[in-house]
């Protein structure tokens, strides 16, 4: 399954959230972030069997990016 994530930074912390779950957590790095947003969705996901199932058969229309200056 393909994660569609936001990540900014705020002070100290980069945090990151799941789109399609809402699930958010945070990281010192980068890389700190990505870890902890798979981990915290896969768990999310194991007590949300229906949820699951139903991402797992979602149709990806297309994704756009945005930057605001």
């Amino acid at each position: 399954m393909e994660l569609q994530t936001n990540i900014w930074k705020e002070g100290k912390w980069y945090v990151i959230k799941e789109a399609m779950t809402g699930v958010t957590t945070q990281g010192k790095t980068i890389e700190e972030a990505i870890k902890n947003i798979k981990e915290a969705v896969g768990l999310y996901l194991d007590e949300m069997p229906n949820v699951k199932k139903d991402l797992k058969s979602a149709k990806k229309i297309g994704a756009i990016s945005v930057e605001i200056a």
